[in-house]
């Protein structure tokens, strides 16, 4: 990465922090400043809310000239996000992407996005076609999901924890590494170790 870029990614950052942007948090892999973990609330009044969603970000070496690869870490029932392995259709992500758009666009966006399905443009084709036949189970569906993976309180983020906690991390940075990961137990462990 130019060290423009790179000065760009860190003026990104640090804007986007100060800024405190709808209860997001971007973070900077210290080890490579392409990788991004970012997290993002479920938006209010949709089946989302109350969950804490994890965007893994890498900046290609043209960024920002081309868009960021992102993907949900957090498992998210939603037409335009693969309920398997993440990946977002989005066109500011795709065709739509221009150099005048950054990180803290990008992830404005994913949370529109999940205010706002376009299941006639899907990720998730079965997502898609359940959203449009049968709105009332993809909203149940939606909200069974946001319970089990995106909320600190459900029972696998807790396992989560109390096996960190095993090892011998303390409580309080178990919790808020894995929410600063999307629940990622891998990259919390990582993160933990590199401290």
């Amino acid at each position: 990465m130019a060290a423009s870029t790179a000065t760009r990614v860190q003026r990104e950052i640090s804007h986007f922090n100060q800024e405190k942007i709808l209860g997001m948090t971007l973070m900077v892999d210290e080890k490579n400043i392409r990788h991004l973990i970012a997290t993002i609330p479920g938006p209010v009044c949709t089946p989302y809310e109350g969950g804490i969603f994890g965007v893994d970000i890498l900046l290609p070496e043209a960024y920002p000239f081309v868009p960021p690869n992102m993907r949900f870490t957090t498992k998210v029932w939603h037409p335009n996000i693969s309920s398997q392995t993440g990946a977002i259709c989005l066109d500011i992500l795709k065709n739509d992407w221009s150099p005048a758009l950054n990180l803290k666009t990008a992830l404005i966006s994913l949370q529109a996005l999940l205010s706002t399905p376009e299941p006639n443009d899907p990720q998730d084709a079965v997502v898609a076609k359940q959203y449009l036949s049968d709105h009332a189970t993809f909203v149940t569906t939606a909200r069974r999901w946001t319970e089990d993976y995106a909320k600190a309180s459900s029972t696998r983020f807790n396992a989560k924890v109390q096996k960190l906690v095993e090892m011998g991390f303390p409580e309080a940075l178990v919790k808020k590494t894995l929410d600063a990961v999307g629940g990622d137990e891998n990259m919390a462990l990582e993160r933990l170790c590199s401290n």
